[in-house]
């Protein structure tokens, strides 16, 4: 199915969306135009210094990149319950989307680091291996990619 036939696409038409795939190390970065983009496309990352960096880093790029709504990978077990990760990661979101004044969106992240990994292996784009200096923005690819068909 095309992206755009997903009603996220028509929703957030004309709009820069900014993902993020959280971690306490590296956090990647996808984003998406519906409507200019034929799909979503990783960004690049930030290497964690400081939550205060991060914040920073996030709120220099959205202004630069004039991103009007920002998608967060909350992870979640398989079976949705919410773990010590889950609980910092909200309570991170939550500092930042105080921050910043651009739409702001929760999206289960459950398993993308492990999709982005199949999608390395069966890319030539990667050489058909797992490059962990791309995998956070992969992850962050699909987060992206969730949100729209499942918004």
């Amino acid at each position: 199915m095309e992206f755009s036939e997903y009603p996220a696409f028509k929703k957030f038409n004309g709009m820069t969306i900014l993902s993020i795939d959280y971690g306490t190390k590296v956090i990647g970065l996808a984003t998406f135009t519906p409507g200019k983009d034929p799909y979503p496309v990783a960004y690049g990352t930030i290497i964690f210094k400081s939550e205060k960096q991060v914040i920073e880093d996030i709120k220099k790029i959205i202004e630069s990149e004039n991103i009007e709504v920002l998608v967060f990978g909350i992870p979640r077990f398989t079976d949705g319950k919410e773990s010590k990760m889950t609980q910092k990661m909200k309570a991170f979101y939550k500092k930042l989307s105080s921050t910043i004044k651009i739409q702001t969106y929760e999206q289960d992240e459950t398993l993308t680091t492990f999709e982005a990994k199949e999608r390395m292996l069966n890319s030539p784009r990667y050489n058909f291996k797992i490059d962990m200096k791309k995998i956070d923005e992969v992850s962050a690819t699909i987060i992206l990619e969730d949100f729209i068909k499942n918004s």
